[in-house]
């Protein structure tokens, strides 16, 4: 007999996020739904602004990558209005991006994905000797020394979080499923995990602060600006740009000696799923491209990560990105009509139809019709997953020296085929690559920029004249957010913002199903994994944080039973109001 199985909500996410799953009587999943429950009407806000202001504000689509939606909402714009930036503003733009990468990166495998693979409670029970020879074999596998690996420190977290369970002060390690069959590190791994989780915290403050030396503020940094940046003081200031290297530096060695040590323990001790492709989901990959690396147009600008298209997990073909085949539908989505509009003609009109029939005080989502806030995109009438692990394989797919080198030499040191990559491991390993890839990088750019300071350029802004260029207008800044592929599309008539829309990654792997019924990437990566309780579905919580869900900005609340809280009225020039 089938089991329909609800976890709303969905926790260790930014937003709301509701799971629905049917499970058969062998405990494998048949069908899955993934239902944002909160509504973004960021979009409406926007109109009839200022098109230089719109990054201010649109950067509040998210309190997590909101310098990422600041500066795409600013490209927007400039490609609009025809500015090109100066090289300095690029550099400082590509570092305050790329340390968000890192922060958020390494925020994400150990805050909010970590303990879908590590059980605290195991980690008790662990022999801390042991554990640093655990530590230093998975090191020795990344090429590098463990970090922090020694008795005293393990002995030391064993203490720490020993006193807290004995308190009944289990925090935010409380309401989880521990003890689940699910989970397969051994006790010493489950120590290593706990431990380096504790050392990421403080890591965490320190790139949040690498993002304030040029954002001025984290998050919602203010530095950016139609035209350039504004931190001229921070450039011209050696110590500044020093400062910024040194935490990256100190990341950087993170990475490399705990955070890959800790993928390939996790990925090797659940080999057995990525090998069987459980989680691989749609295999079908977009990427918008990202961190100009020129000065020439953003669009135009050759990328650190290549633009393009990745079909059926078939490596041995591209496809070139084209902007006007992106569209979205909004048949399963709480929206007016049934319409599939290019975001310049998009439209954000709601229309909350409620939940199905309830079934012992559980409102079910009424999955036949509409069940879900966000958007479905299409990319020429296409299905796509996007993501660090999308960018990896379009890397790959299009020969790009730098990505082919460390997406293989991360398989040949775990002695792992490709294949392994289409899947919850995968996904979660690609995160990791990125992260050692965008380490290095930053480190050349803060090289760079010192360099071209030293030699005389102090340009940080481009002029323009805005009474010329705002009149009638159209843009978009299309370019990656640490969770995938991100776009906000702008139109202007009159100096004046008609028309906003912003496509977002997790609007492209939240999605629910298309006008045809196909699935978006989070139910599709969901269908064919077995779970070992229903009751427990921690395979579930375990695919869907593997893409880092990212759903923020609700304006319409529902209690677990589909109860209604409260109705919320859009002002687009005062803000919402009750």
């Amino acid at each position: 007999m089938s089991k329909h199985v609800v976890i709303d909500p969905i926790t260790r996410i930014e937003g709301h996020l509701r799971i629905e799953a049917v499970i058969d009587e062998n405990n494998v999943i048949k069908e899955a739904f993934s239902s944002s429950t909160m509504f973004r009407g960021i979009e409406e806000i926007l109109k009839g602004r200022d098109p230089r202001d719109c990054g201010l504000l649109a950067m509040r689509i998210c309190g997590v990558c909101t310098g990422t939606h600041y500066q795409r909402s600013i490209e927007a714009v400039e490609h609009a209005f025809g500015v090109t930036i100066p090289k300095n503003a690029r550099l400082v733009r590509n570092l305050m991006q790329g340390a968000l990468y890192l922060h958020d990166h390494i925020v994400h495998f150990y805050h909010l994905h970590a303990l879908d693979w590590v059980d605290i409670t195991k980690a008790l029970e662990a022999d801390p000797k042991k554990a640093v020879e655990e530590a230093q074999k998975w090191a020795k596998i990344a090429g590098t020394r463990a970090w922090n690996a020694s008795e005293d420190n393990y002995k030391e977290v064993q203490d720490r979080v020993t006193k807290y369970v004995k308190q009944g002060r289990l925090g935010v390690f409380g309401n989880a499923y521990w003890g689940s069959k699910a989970y397969k590190l051994t006790p010493e791994q489950n120590l290593i995990g706990l431990s380096h989780y504790l050392d990421a915290l403080d890591l965490q403050r320190r790139i949040a602060k690498a993002q304030a030396i040029f954002g001025g503020k984290n998050p919602h940094p203010q530095s950016i600006v139609v035209g350039g940046v504004t931190c001229v003081q921070d450039i011209k200031n050696p110590a500044r740009i020093a400062e910024f290297k040194d935490i990256i530096q100190l990341a950087q060695k993170f990475t490399k000696q705990a955070y890959l040590p800790d993928v390939y323990m996790a990925g090797t001790m659940y080999a057995d799923e990525a090998l069987a492709g459980v989680g691989g989901g749609l295999g079908n990959f977009m990427c918008y491209g990202d961190f100009n690396l020129d000065d020439t147009p953003f669009y135009e600008a050759k990328k650190l990560f290549p633009s393009g298209i990745v079909l059926n997990k078939d490596l041995s073909k591209v496809y070139d990105l084209d902007q006007s085949k992106i569209t979205e539908d909004v048949t399963h989505s709480w929206y007016e009509g049934n319409d599939n509009l290019h975001p310049f003609d998009g439209k954000t009109n709601p229309n909350y139809t409620g939940f199905k029939e309830k079934k012992e005080g559980i409102a079910y989502l009424d999955t036949d019709k509409k069940y879900s806030w966000i958007k479905s995109p299409l990319y020429d009438d296409q299905r796509m997953e996007v993501g660090p692990l999308a960018r990896m394989i379009v890397g790959v797919a299009r020969g790009d020296e730098r990505i082919t080198k460390y997406v293989t030499t991360f398989l040949k040191n775990g002695n792992l085929p490709t294949k392994v990559l289409f899947s919850t491991v995968g996904r979660t390993a690609g995160r990791a690559i990125e992260s050692e890839m965008m380490a290095d990088v930053i480190i050349q750019w803060c090289d760079e920029l010192a360099a071209n300071v030293a030699a005389g350029d102090l340009s940080t802004w481009t002029e323009f004249d805005f009474d010329k260029v705002s009149k009638d207008a159209q843009g978009y800044g299309m370019a990656e957010a640490p969770r995938g592929s991100l776009g906000h599309w702008v139109k202007i008539k009159d100096g004046k913002v008609v028309n906003y829309q912003a496509v977002v990654p997790s609007t492209w792997n939240a999605a629910p199903k298309d006008y045809k019924n196909r699935m978006g990437a989070y139910e599709a990566s969901l269908v064919g994994t077995k779970v070992v309780d229903p009751d427990q579905p921690l395979e579930i919580i375990r695919t869907v944080h593997s893409f880092d869900p990212c759903i923020a900005c609700a304006v319409h609340i529902v209690d677990t039973k589909g109860k209604e809280l409260a109705v919320y009225k859009v002002d687009p020039l005062g803000g919402c109001r009750a």
